[in-house]
């Protein structure tokens, strides 16, 4: 296991690249499975995130080479059908293999998806989806077993907008026989570029980012070459980053899209916001509380970022309601930040009330998860003294060489095995 360890307690200062977005490169590499041809992706991030998914595709016959951030992925022969727990309970984007397998092979089965331990993040909405478009989902011990003779379109109404099943849905409807409708889709920008990839290889598809999809099944997708999108809860992060430790950050490439509610969140904190361009320039300074922070269905403010901003918080000068409704144990990683000497009052699993501003303090940590590890990065930083953060493999399954791009801002932070 790896562990960081971070001197805190000193401005930052430079220029921080952007990588590429986690949540596009995933379903992208999983729809390379649906053309015999090859597909060259751009940006990519070097996350295991994107190892273990890149190993889950050479067990089915992919080939796949890697320079730099560059893959190229070939899906001319799928030999296999079979991904086993060992592997798919590292990711839960495994989950996002099931329509390709289908739509390419007609069956697949599947250990159950894994990932980060927040919350309850049941396959319901997977299988409504698969199932109305034709195929027969059922579970067999730790395995999902589904299979189809070709998908038919539908029209689909999501039974909740989860961003997954939407990527699911769109996977198994570009090749359906007919017309798909998915109605309450989820829009985050992921979706997006999953969207321009497709259309790219041939798909018809309308609507695109917002939350009714019209697709019109093809025959047949070719290969393209595409850039992942820039990952925007790195930006998130990094900017919260600027505002805990009152440093000055410039931050590339962005898309001022896919910020909105970011920097909305982030200005009403008291942050010193300035974008010009594919460039934000993000400055700490005075915090304030402010009543209530509220994760929301995309254009609203994402969980991903909610960890962040409850160290955000803990500067801040006031009381904050920090609200995620979408996972109960999001909230949990605040027993380490008290250990640190803030302030937190967990109201409920979804509800924690932050009192700031606070000291930090240097402290040993484990990590639960990608964004409460990233939190207790930031919350490193900014303490005074020494902290080790344990399990810091976790953090390195969203994060692309962060040690690196930390210290080359100033940060003072080490990784050891």
């Amino acid at each position: 296991m790896a562990r960081f360890e971070v001197k805190g307690g000193h401005s930052l200062s430079g220029k921080i690249k952007i990588a590429g977005n986690k949540n596009s490169v995933l379903p992208i590499m999983a729809s390379c499975l649906l053309t015999e041809e090859t597909c060259i992706l751009e940006n990519v991030p070097s996350i295991s995130d994107v190892d273990v998914m890149t190993e889950l595709l050479e067990l089915v016959g992919a080939k796949i080479t890697r320079k730099n951030s560059t893959l190229t992925i070939s899906c001319r022969k799928v030999t296999a059908q079979e991904f086993p727990p060992h592997l798919t309970e590292k990711l839960r984007a495994s989950v996002l293999l099931l329509a390709p397998m289908i739509a390419r092979t007609g069956a697949v089965k599947m250990g159950y998806p894994g990932g980060d331990v927040i919350g309850r993040r049941p396959l319901a909405t997977h299988t409504q989806v698969l199932e109305t478009l034709g195929a027969k989902v059922e579970q067999e011990n730790d395995f999902y077993v589904a299979k189809a003779k070709g998908f038919k379109g539908e029209n689909i109404f999501l039974q909740e907008a989860s961003v997954t099943a939407t990527e699911n849905a769109i996977l198994a409807a570009v090749t359906a026989d007919g017309l798909t409708t998915i109605k309450r889709a989820a829009s985050e920008p992921h979706v997006i570029d999953l969207c321009h990839f497709l259309i790219k290889m041939g798909a018809k598809i309308s609507g695109t980012g917002s939350n009714f999809l019209k697709i019109e099944g093809v025959k047949h997708l070719s290969g393209t070459t595409h850039s992942i999108r820039p990952d925007h809860i790195e930006v998130g992060t990094f900017a919260i980053l600027a505002a805990v430790t009152s440093s000055k950050l410039e931050i590339s490439p962005v898309i001022e899209e896919d910020l909105d509610m970011i920097l909305l969140t982030l200005e009403k904190f008291g942050a010193s916001i300035k974008l010009e361009e594919e460039t934000l320039t993000v400055s700490g300074g005075k915090l304030k509380a402010i009543e209530k922070v509220v994760t929301g269905v995309w254009p609203g403010f994402p969980t991903d970022l909610m960890a962040p901003t409850i160290v955000l918080a803990t500067q801040a000068e006031g009381v904050t309601l920090l609200h995620d409704w979408m996972y109960e144990s999001r909230m949990f990683f605040v027993d380490k930040l008290l250990s640190m000497g803030a302030k937190v009052e967990i109201a409920d699993p979804h509800r924690v009330l932050v009192y700031g501003p606070t000291k930090l303090r240097g402290q040993r940590l484990d990590t639960p998860d990608i964004r409460a590890g990233i939190a207790l990065v930031i919350a490193a930083l900014a303490a005074k003294g020494e902290s080790r953060i344990e399990r810091a493999e976790l953090i390195e399954r969203g994060y692309e060489n962060i040690v690196e791009r930390l210290s080359a801002i100033g940060a003072k932070i080490k990784r050891s095995a």
